[in-house]
Formats: structure tokens, sequence, C-alpha cells
């Protein structure tokens, strides 16, 4: 059985406190402080990429074919599908609980400031492709299990690699906005690697899940900062190319609408490839989380590495999407199936 670790917090003292209490029964004292001290997902083990052999044979067909009909129809479902996973995840684990809606008694996940931005078009994305499964497979398959497929069909329809998705998420039970807690644009390393290792995730899986930045957009309010007030030596933030940081200022001149939007990639920003890391190297990072990357040390050789080297990044991605795949899910009689993705049975 495979079980994924996620790291939780206990202090050197109650550690210390424990061991004295136990005393000579270090075997026993032993197992406690190892449950004590690891939160296994044991739900992680049971996903596996044949999970609907029998009940649904086609799904992944089914939802490949909805998101491809979807992507045609607007680009924006690319960075919105991938974009939509990652916030799922991060939050209580992929249940799909970002996609429920607010009701009188409950602001919801997706309510949260940092998902205002989330794009319709994934949420659009995965209800049709709910709504295409169900014809087949009435109340078969999660809507958790389908953002999960759509999010590596997605990145397939944008020139990225295949990999194999795992199945057999339940859908969440609960979506509250006060326990959402992601990332920042204007994040270091440290704080990022901070967020990333709460849900057992590493420094490499960090880089690779930040090449979702390969595609899509953002909007002049995350960079505004770097243009026009750094800090008290420097209005346009140093660490940003000066060729591009007067392309950025030309998009986003200041007082302009916060909303405007602007490509993450400025060279190939429809396209899921290694020149995100191409552009780190440049000092074409768009965010300060995205060229902190490399101006840090610790984490510019794997920039470095795979700015050159597409086949050690994809393998890179491969592990780091399957990791966050397995974050928290539920399994077996947890959770349920919903009806509908955006509302609670």
């Amino acid at each position: 059985m495979e079980l994924i670790i996620s790291p939780i917090h206990i202090s050197s003292s109650f550690l210390s406190f424990i061991l004295q209490e136990m005393g000579s029964f270090k075997v026993f004292s032993l197992a406690v402080l190892c449950v004590l001290a690891l939160n296994f997902y044991v739900g992680s083990a049971q996903l596996k990429t044949n999970f609907y052999s029998k009940s649904c044979p086609n799904v992944e067909s089914i939802v490949k074919e909805a998101v491809a009909k979807k992507f045609k129809q607007t680009f924006v479902t690319a960075p919105a599908t991938l974009r939509l996973f990652f916030h799922d995840c991060m939050v209580n684990g992929c249940d799909a609980s970002v996609m429920i809606q607010s009701t009188p008694g409950n602001k919801a996940e997706k309510d949260h400031p940092d998902n205002l931005s989330l794009a319709g078009d994934g949420f659009d994305t995965v209800i049709k492709a709910k709504a295409a499964v169900e014809k087949k497979c009435k109340n078969k398959v999660s809507c958790a299990d389908i953002l999960a497929l759509a999010a590596r069909d997605v990145i397939v329809l944008t020139g990225g690699r295949s990999y194999p998705v795992e199945l057999g998420r339940r859908d969440g039970l609960k979506s509250t906005a006060s326990s959402v807690h992601l990332p920042s644009p204007h994040q270091n390393l440290n704080q990022l690697n901070a967020i990333f290792s709460k849900v057992g995730l590493n420094q490499d899986d960090l880089i690779a899940l930040s090449a979702a930045h390969s595609i899509g957009f953002s909007h002049c309010k995350h960079v505004e900062k770097r243009l026009y007030s750094w800090n008290s030596k420097n209005k346009v933030d140093p660490t940003l190319n000066a060729f591009y940081a007067t392309q950025l200022k030309q998009q986003c001149p200041k007082k302009v609408d916060p909303r405007i939007a602007i490509n993450m990639d400025p060279v190939t920003p429809k396209k899921f490839d290694i020149q995100y890391y191409k552009n780190l190297k440049q000092g074409k990072g768009l965010f300060t989380s995205d060229q902190v990357l490399f101006t840090d040390k610790r984490s510019r050789p794997i920039v470095n590495d795979w700015a050159i080297n597409a086949g050690n990044f994809n393998k890179a991605f491969e592990i780091a999407m399957t990791k966050l795949g397995r974050v928290g899910v539920l399994t077996g009689k947890q959770g349920n199936i919903r009806r509908m993705c955006d509302a609670f049975n």
C-alpha cells in the first residue's frame, strides 16, 4: 500500500513530554509518536488509473471529448481548468469543493477573494464534462475525478505531454471560504515552500507546478507594485528584465483598470512548454513568485535544467500533478458523488 505523508506541526516540548510519559514503554511510545506525527492519507492509496474500468469504462474518452469541445469555443478553457484544479486540491484536498456555490447560510470557497478571479470557463468545462458523463454513467463518476481528468486534457490540448490520471476520488461535503489559504503572487521561496509542504509537496513540485503560468493570463493589479513602487531605491523591481518591464508598463499604465488582462508568458502564451523557465532566466517572470524561482539560488539549478531539458521537466510535472491529485482525497465511503458539481446533493 502506498501512503502519502502530510506533515503536521507538533512542538518539541510536546514530543519530549510524550517520551517522558512513556518511559520504558519504548516500542509503544514509538508507535504513539508515529500516529501523532504522521497524517497518513490512506485514501490516496485507493486511487488507481483503472478505477472505472467496470462502472464507466469510457469515462476518459467522454471527458476528453467534452473538454476538447469547450476548448474549441475558447482557449481560456485551458488555463482556467488547470488553475481550478490547483485551487481545489490546495484547499482541503481534491474534492471539487471549490465548485460549490455559496448559499445564504454558507460562504463557499469560490467566493473567497483569492478565488474570485477563477475564470468561469473552468467551472463550465467540468460542469459540461459531468453532464456528458452522466448520460453514459449515471451517478458513477465524481466531479473531483472529472476535474482531475480535465486538467490533464487541457495540458495536452495546449501542447503538453499526457500522463495517466489516478481516479477514485469522492466529492467533498463541505466548502467554506474561511478554509482558503493559497500561494500569493508576491511571496518568496520560503513562503511558497511553507504552503506547499503543508500538503506534502516539495520544492521540485512547486517549481514544476508553477509551469501552469506558461499559459493563460493575469491582471495588472498583480504586477503594479513591481512596475511603479517596488521600494525606496527602485521604483521598478530590479529583477525584471528592463525591456519586459517597459512592455508591461505599456500594457498596464498607472491608474489603469486593475482587471486588464496580461499574458503570463510573453513569448508562447498559448502553449504549455518550457518557455516559462527560459523566461525566468531572462528576468521575464510575471509574478514575484515566478521570478524568485530563478533569483533564489536554492531553486535556480532546477530552472536552469528545465529551461533546456523538456524531458526532465515533463517527468517532474507528471510526478507533481500526480502528488497534487492525491492531496486529501476522499475515497470509499467518504464523501459522495454529486449529481451536480456546483451544489451538494
